[in-house]
Protein backbone atom coordinates (compact mmCIF):
# COMPACT_ATOMS: atom_id res chain seq x y z
CA UNK A 1 0.00 0.00 0.00
CA UNK A 2 1.04 3.59 -0.53
CA UNK A 3 0.45 6.95 1.12
CA UNK A 4 0.48 10.31 -0.67
CA UNK A 5 2.58 12.89 1.22
CA UNK A 6 1.80 15.87 -0.99
CA UNK A 7 3.04 17.16 -4.33
CA UNK A 8 4.07 14.17 -6.38
CA UNK A 9 5.53 12.22 -3.45
CA UNK A 10 4.15 8.79 -2.59
CA UNK A 11 5.78 6.30 -0.21
CA UNK A 12 5.15 2.68 0.70
CA UNK A 13 3.36 2.34 4.03
CA UNK A 14 5.81 -0.41 4.93
CA UNK A 15 8.58 2.24 4.99
CA UNK A 16 6.65 4.56 7.32
CA UNK A 17 8.09 4.99 10.82
CA UNK A 18 6.14 8.02 12.06
CA UNK A 19 4.10 11.10 11.23
CA UNK A 20 4.57 14.18 13.42
CA UNK A 21 3.27 17.72 13.58
CA UNK A 22 6.07 20.07 12.56
CA UNK A 23 5.80 21.92 15.88
CA UNK A 24 7.62 18.98 17.49
CA UNK A 25 10.80 20.16 15.79
CA UNK A 26 10.57 23.47 17.63
CA UNK A 27 9.78 22.00 21.04
CA UNK A 28 11.98 18.90 21.12
CA UNK A 29 15.76 19.13 21.21
CA UNK A 30 16.05 15.44 20.34
CA UNK A 31 13.86 15.87 17.26
CA UNK A 32 15.89 18.87 16.12
CA UNK A 33 19.11 16.85 16.50
CA UNK A 34 17.55 13.97 14.56
CA UNK A 35 16.47 16.18 11.66
CA UNK A 36 19.82 18.00 11.64
CA UNK A 37 21.69 14.69 11.35
CA UNK A 38 19.34 13.51 8.63
CA UNK A 39 19.99 16.75 6.74
CA UNK A 40 23.77 16.34 7.11
CA UNK A 41 23.42 12.83 5.62
CA UNK A 42 21.32 14.21 2.70
CA UNK A 43 18.27 12.25 3.87
CA UNK A 44 15.82 15.15 4.02
CA UNK A 45 13.31 16.07 1.33
CA UNK A 46 11.00 19.07 1.35
CA UNK A 47 7.85 18.33 -0.62
CA UNK A 48 6.47 21.15 -2.75
CA UNK A 49 6.74 24.88 -2.25
CA UNK A 50 3.92 25.31 0.26
CA UNK A 51 4.47 25.81 3.97
CA UNK A 52 5.46 22.54 5.65
CA UNK A 53 3.03 21.26 8.28
CA UNK A 54 4.30 17.79 9.14
CA UNK A 55 7.38 15.68 9.48
CA UNK A 56 7.23 12.18 8.02
CA UNK A 57 9.95 9.74 9.04
CA UNK A 58 10.61 6.66 6.92
CA UNK A 59 13.25 3.97 7.12
CA UNK A 60 15.73 6.01 5.10
CA UNK A 61 14.42 9.54 4.72
CA UNK A 62 12.75 12.43 6.49
CA UNK A 63 10.09 14.33 4.55
CA UNK A 64 8.71 17.80 5.27
CA UNK A 65 5.13 17.65 3.99
CA UNK A 66 2.66 20.47 3.27
CA UNK A 67 -0.17 18.18 4.41
CA UNK A 68 -1.16 18.28 8.08
CA UNK A 69 -0.11 15.41 10.30
CA UNK A 70 -3.78 14.77 11.17
CA UNK A 71 -4.66 14.26 7.50
CA UNK A 72 -1.66 12.03 6.88
CA UNK A 73 -2.46 9.95 9.96
CA UNK A 74 -6.05 9.51 8.75
CA UNK A 75 -4.77 8.36 5.36
CA UNK A 76 -2.36 5.90 6.96
CA UNK A 77 -5.00 4.61 9.38
CA UNK A 78 -7.49 4.17 6.54
CA UNK A 79 -4.93 2.09 4.62
CA UNK A 80 -4.16 -0.13 7.60
CA UNK A 81 -7.82 -0.68 8.52
CA UNK A 82 -9.12 -1.16 4.97
CA UNK A 83 -5.98 -2.54 3.31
Amino acid sequence: MFIHLGGEKIIRTSELVGIFDLSIEKTSKVTKQFTSRAEEASRVEVIGEEECKSLVVTLDKVYYSPISSATLKKRAHHLYVNG
